[in-house]
């Protein structure tokens, strides 16, 4: 879903000024959604109109046959009227379900569909079971000549007869370059797929004949990408082992070197990491992520780069925490930083999908093959690394009294005031402005955007006063009946006249062919209503684009909430011109011409049944009211379990790896039982006003022939007039009770309109869309500096990030970024990107404060390479092209920023080349392939400043030598800030800051820092060993 991908990956779609090209995608799904709304809608008209002509058919018939009885001496006329009431409020009654049964008939098409799904058996069953349920397990795992394709790329071999055996308690190291099977071994052994030729053993038993929720529960998983869930620290933790205690989980924590940092969060174990653990920065997430699988206490452990997002410091005691707990347990690491694995006691190295080599550390070394020249690359820089350091040691005092030229630093901390404000602005939940104004104006502003199809909504409105009107000439056409006890000519003349007065639409359907008025009004109003769907839909998903970085932190404006009331909530507002409009002028027609008709045949009757009609009012306006307030709870608490349903189904991989499936559904049946409760409301409140507003009728009835006999015995009126004044009030407060029905969906819309219009009419404080600021000339030189900068983030407005922070780089020079994870690092690059604006102090782009740029301008002159890349659901060539999206990208650029990113090949081999589908969020490339398309798409863009955060994280050692090289020749020329967790990939950087607690601790070149030995030179011994 176009919605969902977008609104999770919004840092990605504002870095690279994607709103326009995504708003364009999505109006085109929409533009093929309207066309079955709009065959809907033409079935909807004709279902009404016919159920309408077979009710006054009906109705004629009846009279006729009646009249006949009466002529005969069978019935008296007062026999014959009573039945025919009956019979004429029952058919009534009948119209009035009619568009119930539109509705169950759009329940039937959606239960089609989920009917479909719950039919589905699934191939491979977590709920299942059936299946061996070992009582001890040893953990050997056998991979026995594996084959498999994934089913979306079925022509790309991945494995290609695979042999590999893990004994009990070994560590296994899986290396080679990315796309070669490494993840992919781990997810059969988690049996997400099964191998098309082949099989995966664990402890000799086919993990097919073994039941999966046991087999997960027996594997720890720590994969790659972490994945949290928007609850707290401890309930993400605990997710590893379902009732882990207290202690256990601070244990997992300490084990993971997560203890310290937890205990300085405001709420500590029980602060809430946000969607996608938003709130944390990669580092915080990966050691969650690694407690969760720690608490678990499993015999097979499987680590896909576990510590890849650590920094140094914290790498080093989490590598030593995993290696204590690999001891005793099977073990399968995959790994690109060669280091951490040289311990293991088998070393496999895979090339194209088979075994190329395997061995331990030492004889693999020997061999030199594929793993000797992986190694080797590595050394290289570690080689030099260790030249350095011996070469400058000597030289402390000399150097820590050199000028630190290009970049000036002022460590002075400082502190904001107790109960100083600390959000720069307040997230403005969709519900803002939903009481403000008036239902009119709402309802003005709605028309107006609904003006193209002014046309439909005239025609529609005019066939709406024409049904209208039609039913109280009926009752003129009843009473003549009445006085015809015995006149049969005269009866056959006047069921003419009904079949003329009512049914005169359809007749000349078929002899004149204009379209029934019931037809008409239904299907006039439904393609207007189709058509301003479609533009509300348009109208709030470019609104929710246009919003800052720091309103999706908030969550109430989750992934899941948004694309929710981005479904419903436009579809509701269809009601207030198909239902408000149109019942609207069928009551006017109704009402109006009935009232005529009554005051000129009997106005003393008329005034008297016109005394009930505020009664009526007062049943619709009740049921509105309290219908509205059930509405808006209903609404709210299916956000919620939109919000539960979406945050399980998007990280499907990790709920089943962690075997959580029953408990998110258990949380998703339970977040259900507030909108079932609150419908049942709204339904007893709905019946209730209903059966009050019939009530009103049948005490109309009463009253009516009760002082119409008063006024014949006077001679006050006519015996025959008392049914035309009758049958002219009934019928219209009946049509008015018939929109009462209605009411909820009128005013859900109205309310609906109103929220989506606050949120339209909201100005971000960071607005992306406005033109406002300064476009420099193209001489703009592209220093940035940070002048005294605090900062918090809006939704941890007790934790301080930046606190004071001061640096500068020049134009044309790289500064590097070093420090522990959450240290600040990342949220750096998140301020000169104006995702955020600092609370203290200012961010300068050359001369200008980046507040006073335009904000689509600065964002131009950067390219972004972020720890965890984001790929959309399209082409490989779109993705590389969304890299700038001011322009037409050609072909051309496309290739070169895939050769330099060292993708090309890999594209090339694909079975459709640029043109294959990389899958929602690049489900179909593996985390090096993703990860260098994402560095290709910062290319192409060919930015003034390039900000790499981990650009290369997720590269094989192999693929990080080639792409390091292309972006060391991108940084030339650029100002360029480089966040690494590596070391060796910073060394001639030309300033390297090292951050902690949100300020500069140290700074200089690379000589500088380690002739200094101080904290960077700390960093620089961990990472040598």
């Amino acid at each position: 879903m176009v919605a969902e991908e977008v609104f999770s990956s919004m840092r990605t779609v504002h870095a690279f000024g994607g709103q326009e090209k995504e708003a364009q995608r999505y109006l085109r799904n929409l533009a093929d959604a309207s066309k079955f709304g709009t065959r809907k809608s033409f079935i909807s008209g004709f279902s009404q109109g016919m159920t309408w002509l077979i009710i006054f058919c009906d109705w004629g018939l009846g009279l006729w046959y009646g009249g006949r009885l009466v002529r005969h001496d069978d019935y008296s006329v007062s026999d014959m009227m009573t039945v025919f009431f009956s019979a004429f409020i029952g058919c009534f009654s009948l119209g009035l379900a009619a568009p119930a049964f539109v509705i169950v008939t759009a329940g039937r098409g959606a239960a089609y569909s989920i009917y479909q799904i719950l039919d589905r058996k699934s191939e491979i069953d977590s709920s299942s079971t059936v299946g061996l349920k070992p009582a001890t397990m040893t953990g050997r795992i056998q991979f026995k000549g594996l084959h498999f394709s994934y089913p979306a790329r079925s022509s790309v071999k991945i494995l290609n007869g695979i042999d590999i055996t893990v004994n009990q308690g070994q560590t296994v190291a899986l290396v080679g370059s990315s796309g070669c099977g490494k993840s992919t071994l781990i997810q059969l052994l988690l049996r997400f797929y099964d191998a098309d030729m082949g099989k995966v053993c664990l402890d000799g038993v086919d993990i097919r004949d073994i039941n999966i929720k046991w087999l997960r529960q027996s594997i720890g998983h720590v994969g790659q990408e972490p994945v949290l869930f928007a609850t707290s620290i401890l309930e993400n933790i605990r997710y590893g082992r379902e009732g882990a205690t207290m202690e256990e989980v601070v244990q997992a924590s300490k084990d993971a070197n997560a203890y310290d940092f937890i205990m300085k969060m405001p709420e500590k174990f029980e602060t809430h990491v946000g969607e996608r653990g938003a709130q944390l920065s990669g580092g915080q997430k990966q050691r969650i992520a690694i407690a969760r699988a720690l608490v678990k206490n499993p015999r097979v452990l499987l680590l896909d780069e576990a510590t890849s997002a650590l920094d140094n410091a914290s790498e080093a005691v989490v590598q030593d925490a995993l290696d204590r707990a690999s001891k005793g347990r099977t073990t399968v690491v995959i790994a690109h930083r060669l280091s951490t694995i040289r311990q293991a006691d088998v070393i496999v190295a895979l090339d194209k999908g088979k075994v190329a080599e395997r061995g331990t550390h030492e004889e693999l070394m020997s061999k030199q093959g594929i793993y000797f020249h992986l190694v080797s690359n590595q050394r290289r820089c570690l080689m030099v690394l260790i030249f350095l350091i011996s070469l400058y040691a000597d030289l402390h005092i000399f150097v820590t009294c050199l000028s630190m030229e290009r970049v000036s630093v002022s460590v002075t901390p400082r502190f904001l005031a107790e109960g100083e404000s600390v959000m720069s602005e307040l997230p403005i939940d969709i519900e803002e402005g939903a009481n403000g104004g008036r239902a009119k104006r709402t309802v003005k502003r709605l028309l107006k955007m609904n003006g193209t199809e002014w046309h439909y909504i005239v025609m529609g409105s005019v066939a709406s006063f024409i049904n209208g009107a039609l039913q109280p000439a009926w009752a003129v056409v009843l009473s003549e009946m009445i006085k015809v006890k015995y006149n049969f000519s005269y009866l056959i003349i006047t069921f003419v006249m009904i079949l003329i007065l009512i049914c005169h639409d359809y007749i000349c359907d078929y002899l004149i062919s204009p379209p029934p008025f019931f037809f008409l009004q239904d299907y006039m109003f439904g393609l207007a209503g189709e058509a301003l769907t479609l533009r509300m839909r348009d109208l709030l998903f470019r609104t929710i684009l246009r919003q800052n970085i720091g309103w999706f932190d908030d969550r109430r404006h989750e992934t899941g909430v948004l694309t929710t009331q981005l479904a419903v909530e436009t579809s509701v507002v269809q009601g207030a011109v198909k239902t408000l409009v149109g019942c609207m002028w069928l009551c006017f027609g109704n009402l109006g011409t009935g009232f005529v008709i009554s005051l000129i045949f009997g106005w003393q009757l008329a005034l008297a049944l016109m005394g009930f009609v505020p009664f009526i009012v007062m049943a619709g306006l009740l049921s509105i009211k309290f219908l509205g307030g059930a509405a808006n709870e209903s609404k709210t608490a299916m956000e919620d379990a939109s919000k539960n349903a979406l945050s399980c189904i998007d990280n499907i991989r990790t709920v089943a790896a962690l075997t959580r499936e029953e408990i998110f559904l258990a949380k998703f049946a339970h977040s259900l039982w507030e909108p079932f409760r609150n419908n049942v409301k709204t339904s007893i409140i709905a019946a209730g006003a209903f059966g009050f507003s019939f009530g009103i009728y049948y005490i109309t009835f009463a009253v009516c022939f009760y002082y119409g006999s008063r006024l014949l015995k006077d001679d006050d009126i006519d015996y025959n007039d008392i049914f035309k004044v009758f049958g002219c009030v009934i019928l219209g407060a009946m049509q008015f009770g018939r929109s009462v029905a209605f009411a909820p969906d009128a005013n859900a819309a109205i309310k609906a309109a109103r929220r989506i219009f606050a949120l339209h009419d909201r100005t971000p404080p960071i607005d992306a869309y406005s033109d406002a600021g300064v476009r420099p000339s193209p001489d703009f030189k592209s220093t940035v500096r940070f002048a005294d900068a605090f900062f918090r983030y809006p939704m941890r407005p007790d934790a301080v990030v930046l606190n004071g922070l001061n640096m500068s780089v020049e134009p044309g020079q790289t500064l590097a970024l070093v420090g522990e994870s959450g240290c600040g690092k990342s949220t750096t690059v998140q301020l000169i990107e104006r995702f955020y604006d600092p609370e203290k102090g200012s961010v300068v782009n050359d001369k200008y404060d980046i507040k006073d740029l335009n904000i689509p301008w600065l964002r131009l002159q950067i390219g972004l390479v972020s720890q965890e890349p984001v790929l959309f659901d399209r082409s490989v060539s779109e993705n590389i092209a969304y890299g700038d999206n001011s322009r037409k990208v050609n072909m051309e650029e496309i290739i070169q920023a895939a050769r330099d990113a060292n993708i090309h090949n890999f594209i090339e081999a694909l079975p459709c080349g640029y043109e294959t589908n990389v899958g929602s969020k690049g489900t179909q490339l593996s985390g090096g392939q993703k990860q260098r398309i994402a560095i290709a798409r910062a290319l192409v863009r060919n930015p003034k400043i390039l900000l790499l955060d981990e650009a290369t994280s997720a590269l094989d050692t192999e693929s990080e030598k080639v792409v390091q090289e292309a972006l060391d020749k991108a940084r030339k020329g650029r100002t360029c800030i480089v966040i690494a967790h590596r070391l060796s990939t910073i060394t001639s950087a030309d300033t390297i800051a090292v951050l902690k607690k949100g300020v500069i601790h140290e700074i200089g070149t690379h000589r500088k820092l380690m002739a200094k030995r101080g904290l960077y030179y700390q960093l620089q011994m961990t990472q040598t060993g």
